[in-house]
């Protein structure tokens, strides 16, 4: 894919979370996502940190109590929570166009938080999101090859597996084959899914 076609996949994904935050019942905010330890309003206010500017993220940096970027991220995402939902969903839907990322990420980690993260809240409440195949298959490479930032720990646990979508022309590394649709191959990769028979 393009940048070009990166970013206009970053904007139609932008304007389905928001859509699927319309969706939400006043309950479903606070329950759990997919995403461990967060709920589906922390995930939605993580979404809309995408658009943090260097000042931002300095302002973000000087708050942070140390254990990780996970924690950083974490905490960030949860003092954003504190936001109304109505108010979540309009940032997301109002940046959508947007062409802007976080620094020291490219476009790509942008549409990988999108494409996962929409599954984080769809998942659990039962709602069905289809995920772009190709886009999904340009961001699993970009999970499994990326070494800044670092991978995530999930990619470990496929390591040694010849992952196969069978949705679209896509394959990565050897061993013995693990098939599936190319959103079912980026969730496992991601940490959603588990890789055991």
């Amino acid at each position: 894919m393009t940048e070009d076609e990166i970013w206009q996949v970053i904007h139609a994904r932008r304007l389905s979370v928001a859509g699927l935050l319309d969706e939400l019942a006043p309950a479903d905010w606070a329950r759990p996502s997919l995403c461990a330890g967060w709920t589906v309003r922390d995930v939605a206010a993580h979404l809309t940190l995408q658009q943090m500017t260097v000042r931002d993220e300095l302002a973000m940096l000087l708050r942070w109590r140390g254990g990780g970027m996970d924690r950083l991220t974490a905490d960030a995402a949860r003092r954003k929570a504190l936001s109304e939902p109505a108010r979540l969903t309009a940032e997301i839907r109002e940046t959508a166009a947007a062409r802007r990322h976080n620094a020291g990420v490219t476009p790509l980690e942008t549409l990988a938080d999108l494409l996962i993260h929409e599954q984080d809240i769809a998942v659990p409440l039962g709602l069905r999101r289809e995920m772009p195949p190709s886009a999904a298959a340009v961001v699993a490479t970009r999970l499994l090859t990326m070494r800044f930032p670092p991978p995530l720990p999930s990619v470990r646990r496929v390591k040694g597996r010849r992952l196969v979508a069978t949705d679209v022309a896509w394959t990565h590394g050897d061993g013995p084959p693990l098939e599936g649709p190319i959103a079912t191959l980026l969730l496992t990769i991601a940490g959603r899914v588990s890789t055991r028979p």
